[in-house]
Parts: structure tokens; C-alpha cells; sequence
């Protein structure tokens, strides 16, 4: 808890009626005199008592915790964690949410940001206003599924393995993360003690027998011995350059999707949902249709996945074209997709490297950009490009809701919205988008 200085309200609690869901993995209310509170565990409809977390007098808003529910909804659980709850790890949001619940409010939120930032309604954006869950997610209530394939651990003072509680950098020890996916847990991470060690993040490559740990160790500190229950490559974060260092086993883990394996080095980035890659690239293919032939873009492509599901479909007179910041990235994609010559991969940023590939025009795009969105600056170069499909892959609803209006500015206009569910229990969700050029109709 916060020290109580003469404007804040840290501590301060409040009987609220609970509005609509909130991006973020809280829901709005409002105190008797008007204040808003942007409150977590809890949901729409019900009355509790709110704790203010964070805020002061002079605050736009306050954050705070239902700490007692006065009156639940048809739609609370009993959270399956025990580390759940008010105070506690901020890793999930919805512990306390019915499954399907969960995938409504999701649903809520992509509508709030697509009417208030886009201008939209579901129907305008082709969406049936469903979240889909990925393949075996379905579980009961009161159950969760285990799809996490990558957990970053923080570690406390003595050495214990935990995740962080929200919006802070203190620890809440866990002996099992229930949403890790089960080859993460074999590891024995959370049962083991890791001095002078800041964070461990464990990698379970989907399709391989890969195993990845990589240390950050504290200031000054050694590396223990690392022993797990598995089989695992060790990488270590050095202190001086913060780069990804490899000190035993291989610097890679081997990802099956697509029909491909692929290389993703030094904790790189890929899908966390095991079924996510599969899930996204058929979505992609099906609303981008390429042909023989096409000239395709890849923007952001990170290791190549989009971008060798395109190089099959555009055959040996198209071309991909790829285009990635991280240079480890870069690596990975030429080496994953070295065996297609109609495959090419830029290293840099897209707003600074598409300009000066010579490209004036292109068949079929799609851009999967970091939860900041692409902005207004590349969304009108890709517009230019003349595609007659872009697909856009985003894990954030209101970065993609700022650029479709964006697009719709330079002439595009979505045509199909799909959303799925693979952050289970967290406020996350992934949402595909196809938009082809409003002059052209259907």
C-alpha cells in the first residue's frame, strides 16, 4: 500500500454501482459526486465496495480494487488462482469471470473502440461481434485454460519465483502460474530458488521438444547453476550491453506452424497461444486470397511466418517482400525462408524502410504491428501501394480502431473483422482485419 501523502487517495473506499467494461481489464463507475473509478475485479452490474489504488484529488480519475461485492453477477466465479484477487498478481483480469463472460466483454470493448475511435459499427466493420476461442480453450467454469508458452518470472529479494502484481514492480510468489501452458510448468521454475536472479522467462517451443530459459541477473550477480526438471538452453541478459547472451544449449527454439519450422532466436518474439500462429495465418490467407503471381508485403514480419504463408500461395513468379525492425529477427525470417528466392527481407523500421524499396505498387499487404499500432504516417504509404486486400493482425483493439480510420481517410475500408480469444483470462484479444479499397465496392 502506498504512503498516504495530503492529496492522495490511496485507501479511500467507496460503495459504486459498476458501469460498462473498460479497455484494460477494469469497468467504469462513478462515486456519488461524479469522480471516475476505473475499478478491477469486478463486472458490469454489480455494486462494491471500491479501494482506491492510485490516484489523487486533483486526478482525471482514480484506479482502484472491488474489495467486497455487495452484489454479484450472474457471471462471477469464484477465481480458479489463489493469487488472484485485489493486491495480488496482475498477470490475469478476468479470473473472476465465467469463460464465456469473459469472450462478451471482450467483445464489448473491440465495439466500444471501433464506434469511438473508428467511427464504426460492428456491422460497418463486417464483424458478428463474436470472440472466438482458439481450438480446446472451451473449458468449464471455474476452470482455466494452460496456454501460456512464454512466462516471464520476476524473482523476489530471497531468491522466489513470481509474477508481478499490477501496475507495480512488487512480487507475489506463485508456486504455479495456472494459465502456463503445462511445458512451462514441468520446468519446476516456481519450485526452485534463483539467486542473485532478477527475472527468468521460460520458452516452450510449440511443435519441438525446445525448452528455453533466459536469466536477467541482478546487479553484480552470478549466474547459479541452472538445473531444471528438463532439458533446456540457458541465455543470460548481460548487464553492460543488455543484450541476449547463450551460455549452454542452443541460442534457438524450433516453432512448428504452417507447415514450417521455424527458427526464433534469443527469446525473439512468436505467438505466446500455442495455436495462435496456425490460428492468425489461416485467418490471413482466407481474407487476403492471394494469387499466383501477386507481389505481397509483409510489414513487421518478425521471423517470416506471414510471409512464407504467402510465398507458397503467390508461386515462382510472385514475390514477398518482408520487413522487420529487429535485426535477430531479420536472421531468423532469412534463415527460416531461405529455401524461397521469391522471398526478400529488409531490416529496419517500416515507416523508414518501404519508402526506399522502390515498391510503388503491391497485390495483397498485411502488417501484424506492435500493439501501438501503425499510425498515420505508414497507413497512408500502404494505402498508396494500390493492394486490392490488406489484411491488418492486431493485439490491440484501439491502435487497430485508430488506424482503420486511418485507411478509411486514404480510401480503404474494412470489409471483414474477426476476433479471437488467445490471451485467455487477460483483457487481451487478437482481432484480423481485411480492408480492400472503398471505390471498388464488395
Amino acid at each position: 500500500m502506498q504512503h498516504k501523502t495530503e492529496a492522495s487517495l490511496v485507501g479511500e473506499e467507496y460503495e459504486v454501482e459498476v458501469g460498462p467494461v473498460a479497455h484494460g481489464g477494469h469497468c467504469v463507475a462513478r462515486t456519488d459526486s461524479g469522480r471516475v473509478l476505473f475499478v478491477r475485479h469486478t463486472l458490469p452490474g454489480e455494486r462494491v465496495v471500491a479501494r482506491v489504488t492510485e490516484g489523487e484529488e486533483t486526478s482525471r480519475f482514480l484506479r482502484a480494487d472491488a474489495v467486497e461485492i455487495l452484489e454479484p453477477s450472474k457471471d462471477r466465479i469464484e477465481a480458479p488462482c489463489p493469487f488472484s484477487g485485489p493486491g495480488k498478481c496482475g498477470g490475469c483480469d478476468w479470473q473472476h469471470v465465467a469463460p464465456g463472460a469473459q469472450r462478451r466483454l471482450k467483445a464489448a470493448v473491440i465495439t466500444e473502440q471501433l464506434s469511438r475511435l473508428a467511427g464504426l459499427t460492428p456491422e460497418e466493420a463486417g464483424w458478428d461481434g463474436t470472440v472466438v476461442p482458439a481450438p480446446g480453450d472451451k473449458v468449464a467454469k471455474g476452470e482455466v485454460p494452460a496456454w501460456r508458452t512464454r512466462v516471464q518470472y520476476a524473482i523476489d529479494a530471497e531468491g522466489h519465483a513470481g509474477l508481478r502484481k499490477h501496475r507495480s514492480h512488487e512480487v507475489q510468489t506463485v508456486d504455479h502460474c495456472l494459465i502456463a501452458a503445462p511445458e512451462v510448468t514441468e520446468l519446476g521454475i516456481e519450485q526452485r530458488e534463483w539467486p542473485r536472479i532478477a527475472s527468468v522467462e521460460a520458452i516452450a517451443a510449440v511443435g519441438s521438444t525446445d525448452r528455453q530459459v533466459v536469466l536477467t541477473p541482478r546487479p553484480g550477480g552470478r549466474l547459479p547453476i541452472v538445473e531444471l526438471d528438463k532439458p533446456v538452453s540457458v541465455l543470460r541478459v548481460g548487464e553492460k550491453d543488455q543484450q541476449i547472451h547463450r551460455v549452454h544449449g542452443r541460442p534457438f527454439v524450433r516453432e512448428r506452424a504452417a507447415g514450417r519450422t521455424w527458427r526464433v532466436a534469443e527469446g525473439g518474439f512468436w505467438q505466446v497461444h500455442p495455436k495462435a500462429a496456425d490460428l492468425l495465418v489461416e485467418a490471413v490467407m482466407q481474407g487476403l486470397m492471394p494469387r499466383k503471381g501477386d507481389m505481397a508485403l509483409d510489414l513487421y514480419c518478425g521471423v517470416g511466418l506471414f510471409a512464407g504463408a504467402l510465398a507458397e500461395r503467390v508461386g515462382d513468379k510472385g514475390a514477398v517482400l518482408g520487413i522487420e525492425s529487429s535485426k535477430r529477427a531479420v536472421a531468423d525470417a532469412r534463415h527460416n525462408l531461405g529455401d524461397l528466392d521469391r522471398v526478400r527481407i529488409e531490416q529496419g523500421k517500416v515507416e523508414s524502410v518501404l519508402p526506399c524499396t522502390g515498391i510503388t505498387e503491391a497485390d495483397v499487404i498485411v502488417l501484424d504491428p506492435p500493439r501501438v499500432g501503425a499510425g498515420k504516417q505508414t497507413v497512408r504509404h500502404v494505402a498508396s501501394l494500390g493492394a486490392r486486400r490488406i489484411a491488418y493482425v492486431a493485439c490491440d483493439p484501439a491502435a487497430l480502431a485508430r488506424d482503420l480510420k486511418y485507411f478509411a481517410g486514404e480510401g480503404y475500408r474494412v470489409t471483414t473483422l474477426r476476433a479471437f480469444d488467445l490471451f485467455p483470462v487477460t483483457h487481451h484479444v487478437e482481432c484480423v482485419a481485411i480492408l480492400k479499397p472503398a471505390a471498388k465496392g464488395l
